[in-house]
């Protein structure tokens, strides 16, 4: 059991930590920052095209927002896919829908292949509709996806309520490609791997500098340098001034979550087919239950106290009542927070920041599938394909000046939304 651990997954996991010094190595193809869903993609696909990689991570595996994560595997993004085929164009709109809904089969074929031990459920997720007007844009959303020939339901109000346990949804879009897992889980199962396809991972070291030299680069560290052909930042909402102006490019938020002790039979109704759930707020909201029936639930911003005592406790307390009246009082084990890396319009980036230096980011709160399917996307191209084959064209740095504003107007809103709803 983690000493001080980042969230209830790093706990419950049961894929083992990796504890990894750094060690001086040969120069490799491929050099990782960040060790989390994307860095790790990447390591696992790029030892299996036969290249030379090594992981740098500066906490422990999983660290950021990959072991803070919610576990719902959803596919595409936040934004409905004629919305993204119109930002995209028709070139890579058509091929990114079709990627990225094909994501959580991507994450389910690398869990089933390699044996990750992450309480995987397939029995897709829900997005449900908290007002009227939230469902009639679920309508047009699974219009959109069956015309595409993807495995989606619209349910009615009544439906819904069955499927949830609850009658306070106006319905829901069941999204049968999609699943829960426990992230922190299937971010081990990835290191164990990558370590197994011939990648190096190290834990507990910081890259402090990028520098170009004949060629190859050489990134600096708190405990000695490494050199590498190639450089893929898997950093994400972790960023930080390893490369300049990397983190002007998103505004960061927070997501918290909080988890209830075990509840047993009491919880059996909630999602009694274990979908993970998200509704149509404005500042979403979601919740699920877990292999060992706690109930989890989260929203946009930190945690104010802790899990015994504090504002988030209590909204998370109102929460349950409003939604789950018949509920007991509950006990809470754990809470935590994680950050997020929104763009403006709601897309993630390819950027190639130099040559043979590239990041995939800004997630907008959909790591799971989007780390994974970036990280075998870099593999690809650091393999010899072609950059026009990517998911999404390379990108131009361009900064967001507001994107420091931002944050702090969207934690006041968060924190106020809380405020509101606990009471």
């Amino acid at each position: 059991m983690a000493v001080n651990p980042i969230s209830l997954w790093d706990t419950s996991a049961e894929e083992k930590d990796y504890n990894n010094p750094f060690t001086n190595s040969d120069k490799v193809d491929v050099a990782i920052v960040g060790g989390g869903f994307t860095g790790l993609s990447t390591a696992l696909h790029c030892a299996e095209h036969g290249l030379s990689a090594h992981v740098l991570e500066a906490k422990q595996i999983g660290y950021g927002g990959s072991g803070r994560n919610c576990g719902l595997v959803n596919a595409a993004l936040w934004l409905p896919p004629q919305d993204v085929r119109k930002q995209l164009g028709e070139t890579y709109g058509p091929r990114f829908i079709e990627q990225f809904g094909k994501g959580p089969e991507v994450v389910f074929s690398l869990i089933e292949k390699h044996q990750m031990r992450c309480e995987v459920t397939r029995t897709g997720t829900i997005h449900a509709a908290h007002s009227a007007r939230g469902f009639r844009d679920l309508k047009t959303r699974a219009e959109e996806w069956k015309r595409l020939g993807e495995p989606v339901d619209l349910i009615n109000r009544d439906a819904v309520a069955e499927m949830i346990g609850t009658d306070v949804y106006h319905g829901g879009l069941l999204d049968h490609r999609a699943g829960t897992i426990n992230p922190m889980a299937y971010c081990r199962g990835l290191a164990r791997a990558a370590m197994g396809a011939g990648a190096l991972i190290s834990t507990g070291v910081k890259a402090t500098r990028l520098t170009k030299e004949n060629n190859e680069w050489i990134i600096n560290t708190d405990q000695g340098e490494l050199r590498a052909n190639a450089v893929v930042l898997g950093t994400n909402a972790y960023t930080d001034d390893l490369w300049p102006d990397l983190k002007k490019i998103f505004t960061m938020i927070h997501y918290f979550q909080l988890a209830t002790t075990p509840m047993g039979k009491e919880a059996s109704h909630i999602l009694p087919g274990k979908q993970g759930l998200w509704d149509t707020g404005q500042i979403m909201f979601n919740y699920r239950r877990d292999a060992f029936d706690r109930l989890l639930l989260g929203s946009m911003g930190t945690v104010v106290g802790n899990a015994d005592k504090g504002l988030s406790q209590r909204w998370a307390r109102r929460q349950i009542k409003r939604i789950f009246p018949e509920l007991a009082e509950v006990e809470f084990e754990q809470a935590w927070h994680g950050q997020i890396a929104m763009t403006p319009d709601h897309l993630p980036r390819i950027y190639e920041l130099d040559t043979n230096l590239y990041t995939p980011i800004g997630y907008n709160g959909r790591g799971i599938t989007t780390g994974t399917v970036f990280g075998k996307a870099m593999a690809k191209l650091l393999t010899g394909a072609d950059k026009a084959d990517l998911p999404l064209p390379i990108s131009p740095l361009s900064t967001v000046p507001s994107a420091p504003l931002l944050k702090r107007l969207y934690q006041t809103a968060f924190t106020a939304n809380q405020l509101v709803n606990s009471v």
